[in-house]
Parts: structure tokens; sequence; C-alpha cells
């Protein structure tokens, strides 16, 4: 009874809390299983950046619920989150969970599985719901264990790209967003730690690492010292970079308030430094920018793509955008349009404003309908379709990097990504996975590119 299903909702910060989890648990015993029918535990690691994220989830543990009326020894955690937003609130809806679990005690899981097993097993009743949404001090440094592919399968495809968290939480105070009430205050793992674990994660064969962070750009304003105008989030992509085997380095999600003149210069000097950036704008509009509270203008912003620009002319642009923000007009919507046009960005993740209780734009005058909204989503999603196509079709013909990651989901071809973050599929031998290989593209879409490996020379 010990065999262990985590399903993650939301960002890359979710699912490297989820990997750490798995791992704690695998030292414990436990068997982590893809199959989620073929569990006996099922923890649900959670997202409350959109109500339809929670609903989402609240959804799935209601389902799950049935099970425990056939199978009273099931077990259901909910974590992360919803859990650290709504804590025992939840019981609510979902009664006969056994575990309430918030962002900083991913560690205790293993610890609180145990018990309850032990109990269970005893005969001994288990009682209330487990609920743990307290504050801990130096829970960051608990995120920094991983399975990796090889680990659950050493005969199968290597893992050869990694998250590796840096910092965790948020001292922003954004009007639309819940994740300092779900992440808590800022904090930052030690330098010295987190390129030990990037040491440890080349030797196992990973040639791609993303650092992680709420806001990664912040990591260690207060615990290091900037060092000749270099600020400690630099000194440590200069660190990484110096790790042999790392081939490429990548990071999200940064701020554009962190991007000083060190950070953009580090583009044209680090050379495992990938030529792509996830820059959140949020808004083309300067009135609406303030109403969010987000500490920068749109001509701030544009400054920053051109300072990138400047120090890696092949940079790349991906961005968060948030469409019926309360108060937005049509003109401050075609301010964004604008902002997307002057930019170019290969991709970003549009969102319709959404409600969060606990938030101030949960109160502000002006909320926009959800026709408006759906209506302005769409039309930005149809641009970024057009201009993904027209920039990929742009690399007909040429030839890129690509890093080898494995089978593609069909199983017939391999599938890597360039240094820009484009998804290629391709022809290749399996002994390739894990190398840098130049790829000549021969057909686009709006998201893949196809093409052909050259011949090594």
């Amino acid at each position: 009874m010990n065999r262990v299903h985590i399903k993650t909702y939301g960002c890359q910060m979710n699912e490297r809390d989820s990997e750490a989890v798995a791992a704690m648990l695998r030292a414990r015993g436990y068997r982590i299983v893809a199959d989620e029918d073929a569990c006996d535990i099922l923890l649900l690691n959670t997202c409350s950046v959109r109500d339809a994220a929670e609903q989402k989830a609240i959804g799935k543990a209601g389902y799950a619920l049935a099970r425990k009326r056939e199978r009273p020894d099931f077990v259901l955690g909910i974590l992360g989150c919803m859990a650290q937003n709504r804590g025992a609130e939840l019981l609510d809806r979902l009664p006969d969970v056994d575990l309430i679990v918030g962002t900083q005690k991913f560690h205790r899981v293993p610890d609180y599985l145990d018990n309850l097993r032990a109990a269970r097993a005893a005969g001994v009743p288990v009682g209330a719901t487990v609920v743990d949404t307290a504050e801990e001090a130096g829970s960051q440094d608990t995120i920094r264990d991983h399975v990796l592919a090889q680990d659950e399968a050493p005969d199968g495809p290597r893992q050869v790209s990694a998250f590796v968290s840096i910092q965790q939480g948020c001292n922003m105070d954004c009007a639309f967003c819940i994740v300092p009430k779900t992440r808590g205050d800022e904090r930052s793992r030690p330098m010295d730690e987190i390129v030990r674990e990037c040491e440890e994660l080349a030797a196992r064969g990973v040639r791609e690492i993303t650092l992680l962070g709420q806001i990664v750009t912040s990591y260690g304003r207060r615990e290091y010292a900037h060092t000749g105008g270099v600020s400690p989030f630099v000194q440590l992509l200069e660190r990484v970079n110096a790790i042999g085997g790392i081939e490429r380095i990548r990071f999200t999600s940064p701020h554009p308030r962190g991007f000083r003149q060190d950070l953009a210069e580090a583009y044209g000097r680090l050379p495992k430094l990938c030529e792509h950036v996830h820059l959140p704008v949020q808004s083309g509009s300067n009135r609406i920018l303030r109403a969010m509270n987000r500490p920068y203008t749109r001509e701030r912003y544009l400054e920053i793509v051109a300072s990138l620009r400047a120090a890696q002319p092949a940079m790349n642009f991906s961005t968060d955008v948030i469409v019926g923000f309360p108060g937005e007009t049509d003109g401050d919507f075609r301010e964004t349009l604008s902002l997307f046009e002057e930019v170019s960005y290969d991709m970003a993740y549009v969102f319709k404003y959404s409600v969060r209780t606990g938030t101030p734009a949960a109160t502000m005058p002006g909320q926009v309908p959800d026709d408006v909204k759906e209506e302005r989503n769409r039309i930005l999603l149809e641009w970024l379709g057009e201009n993904s196509i027209r920039r990929n079709q742009g690399l007909s013909g040429t030839v890129q990097e690509v890093l080898v990651e494995g089978p593609d989901k069909t199983g017939g071809r391999f599938t890597g990504r360039t240094r820009a973050n484009r998804v290629a599929v391709f022809e290749a031998a399996p002994r390739l996975v894990g190398s840098l290989a130049p790829l000549r593209i021969e057909r686009t879409t709006v998201s893949t590119l196809y093409g052909s490996l050259e011949p090594a020379r």
C-alpha cells in the first residue's frame, strides 16, 4: 500500500515541488507510479493563480474521494498553493481528505504519510485531517532532491534538462496576484548549495538547467553583496555557467525590475545563457500598469528589451499578459496589442483576468464583462499565432543548434529545443540524446520546427 501518484497543476515551480516530494517519498520506500488508477495514495499539487485552476483541483479531489467509499485505506492529499490559500476551509467541500499541506511544508509529507499508514496498519483510528499550512523558516532549502527519468527506468531515455529552485516567495504587491499569500515572503537558498545541486545534476547527465523562483531576478538581494556592479543573481549565473557538463542555462520567472545592465550584459558574455527570456509585461498601458501596481512603465519595459537585444541581437522574447483587468478600456487594450507588435513576441501566456478574493483588484470598479475579455483574448492569440508562423518560417533553410532530449510523443522520431526555446522534431539515433546537434530546418508550423540533423564534421 505504498504506491503514490502525484498530479500537478500550474507552473514550473509546482512541477519542481512535486518532483522534490517524489524524491523524498522514494527515499522512504514509496513507489511513484504514473498510473493514477494504480495508486494507493493520490497527492494533488495545486494552483491558485486563477479560480478555474482551484475549481479543477477541487473537482478532481471530489471524484477521487469516491474511491474511499470502496477502499477506506485509500489516501488523498491536497498540497501546494490551494492548500495554503484555503487551508481547513477545504474541509467544507472535501471533508474526507487526509492531508492538506501548504507550500512551506512539502518536506513534511513523507512523515505525515508514514504516520497515516502506521496508524492504519495498527488498526488505530486516524482521526481528523492533517492540516499544516504554517510558515517554516528555511523551507526553501528543502526543495533540492531530484528524481530523473533514468532513476525510474535505467534502461530508458535519459533526462537531460532539470529545474533547480533558487528562491521562493514574493515581496511584490501586484493588485491581481495571490502568490504572496500562497508562497510567503521572498526567501533565497544559499548560492553554494545551488551550485552543488547543479554540479550533481551535471554528473548525472543533465545538460540544461532552468533556475526557478517566484521573482528569480531578486535572488539573494538581502543575503549577498553586489560585487563590481554585478547582482547576486548574475553572480549565480556566472557560477552555473562555469560548471562542466552543463551546456545551457535558462531561468524563470523574472520581473522587469530585476533587469539591470549587468543582467543584460550577461547575455553577451555567458555562452551557456540561452538567448531567450521570459519577460512578463501584464499590460502595454501605463494606466493599467499603475492600477496593477507594476513598478515600471511601457517605456522602461521597451528600454529593457532594447538593452537585451543590444547585448544579444538574436534574443527571443516570451511574456505573460492579462486582458480584461478592471478598468481596461479598448484604448488600453490597443496599447497592449501595439506592444506585442513592437516587441514581436515568440510566445505569450495570455490570461483573462480572474477575480481572486483577497487581492486589491477583486474590489476595483470597472470589472470587464466576460465577453469583452474573451474577444481581447482571441485577438491576442490570433496575433501570436500569425507572428509565430511568420518567425518560424523565417528559420526555414537555416541550421539551428538543438539539444536532443529524447523520443517525441509518437515514439517514431526525436525531439529537442533550440537555444531560442523552439520545439524541434527530427530523426536521430538514441545515442545522441543529451548532445547538442546542428539541425537544418525544412518545415515549420505555428509551434514546431521540423528538420534533419546535419552530419558531424
